[in-house]
């Protein structure tokens, strides 16, 4: 019989745990970003493959399509006059990177700041991502309070102070500033001109994460801190949430002293040029379009989950309806901590995100969680609510009755 090799005694320490193998997705899926299936617009994609692959096919025997290393050219233009329209923000094709979604970007950005021991400060509640890259890579990680303006800067100013007093210097502050995760916010027009004061006076740059900024409900917002002060902020973007997640393109907006930094550690010889192709060809004429009957369909699903969670937890919970994107941020009473039902719902096929996940304290918010709705049908989200309420009941004896929103 042959003996299997111990690969696990040569592994390095320190290793996260492993991923078990994939069991199927549960039956009422409210975890990660996953967006409406029914929404892709396949088939345009298709056309769109067939065009640009029948023009620009023979480009994929060159690495980087024959162009330069920050990626596809016609994507790169569309991602600066997107951002022009839609954020306020002049830029160049040349000032834009694309990357393998917005996570490699985050890894770029992290590898290019961060030591063991460096702090940052993040927004209370945030990217549980963006939490756990950090402290992988051995910084310290300090959460500044929210409402529902955004960072509070008062707060934010006397975090700054302390630090400095203490002799520490933040490597950057990183915000979700238009439709944030997990609260769905917007950061007022005034906030993000005292963010950037802070900024200018403490000497700390910010790192803005703008992956849900095109699905906004009123179809408007402020303009993005980069488009505010280019010369301190480094934006992220994405076409994760506003297209498919699984068409990994994400891109960086920042200085050349920045980019060049980046492009000189992006070591994969250039993200999925046949994805850039494609979605730069749907882009070009259908990007609007496909915008306008995405927003609505998601707006639709999110006031049915609002109304299951009114109908099933009643004044047991505390709603934050978001001002777009495709999440729920919801407060139980003080005294539960959803990670106690966590394991119990999952094994009955509900499937959400404990608050702790997604928070700099994560004793802050066990008695929170995210619940994605842009996946699961109308008719799943009321199903699985009404599962979800009785789980939690079962295992926390707190009754649901009345309803108490937050818009």
């Amino acid at each position: 019989m042959q003996q299997t090799f111990a690969f696990a005694d040569l592994f390095r320490s320190g290793l996260p745990d492993p991923v078990a193998p994939f069991a199927g997705l549960p039956r009422y899926n409210f975890v990660f970003g996953h967006n409406d299936p029914a929404q892709v617009p396949a088939g345009d994609l298709a056309e769109a493959a067939a065009r640009v692959l029948r023009s620009q096919g023979h480009r994929l025997g060159m690495y980087y399509l024959g162009g330069a290393p920050q990626g596809y050219e016609p994507l790169r233009e569309f991602v600066a006059e997107k951002l022009a329209a839609r954020s306020g923000i002049r830029c160049r094709p040349d000032d834009v990177m694309l990357t393998s979604g917005s996570l490699q970007a985050m890894d770029l950005i992290n590898g290019l700041f961060l030591a063991p021991g460096d702090t940052v400060i993040l927004e209370e509640f945030t990217y549980g991502g963006a939490i756990t890259k950090v402290q992988k890579l051995g910084a310290n990680v300090i959460g500044a309070p929210l409402d529902e303006g955004g960072i509070r800067t008062d707060r934010l100013r006397a975090i700054l102070e302390d630090l400095r007093g203490r002799g520490v210097r933040p490597k950057y502050i990183y915000t979700i500033p238009t439709v944030q995760n997990p609260t769905g916010s917007i950061m007022s027009l005034e906030r993000r001109h005292e963010l950037l004061a802070l900024s200018r006076e403490f000497g700390v740059p910010i790192w803005e994460d703008e992956c849900y900024a095109d699905l906004v409900w009123s179809g408007e917002r402020p303009p993005a801190l980069y488009a505010l002060d280019p010369s301190r902020v480094i934006h992220i973007g994405s076409f994760s949430k506003s297209l498919a997640p699984a068409l990994r393109i994400g891109y960086v907006v920042a200085d050349w002293r920045v980019l060049g930094q980046l492009l000189a550690a992006k070591s994969d010889a250039g993200s999925g040029a046949l994805e850039q192709m494609v979605v730069a060809e749907f882009v070009r004429d259908r990007f609007d379009d496909h915008l306008t009957e995405l927003t609505p369909a998601l707006k639709l699903k999110l006031d049915a989950i609002v109304e299951a969670l009114e109908r099933e937890f009643g004044t047991a919970a505390e709603i934050f309806v978001p001002q777009g994107g495709i999440f729920v941020w919801l407060k139980l009473p003080d005294s539960i901590d959803v990670r106690s039902f966590a394991k119990a719902a999952l094994d009955e096929g509900v499937a959400f995100n404990p608050g702790p996940e997604w928070a700099c304290d994560p004793e802050s918010a066990k008695s929170y969680m995210r619940l994605c709705f842009a996946l699961p049908s109308v008719e799943d989200i009321q199903a699985g609510v009404a599962k979800l309420a009785r789980i939690s009941f079962e295992h926390t004896g707190v009754p649901a009755h009345g309803g108490n929103v937050r818009r």
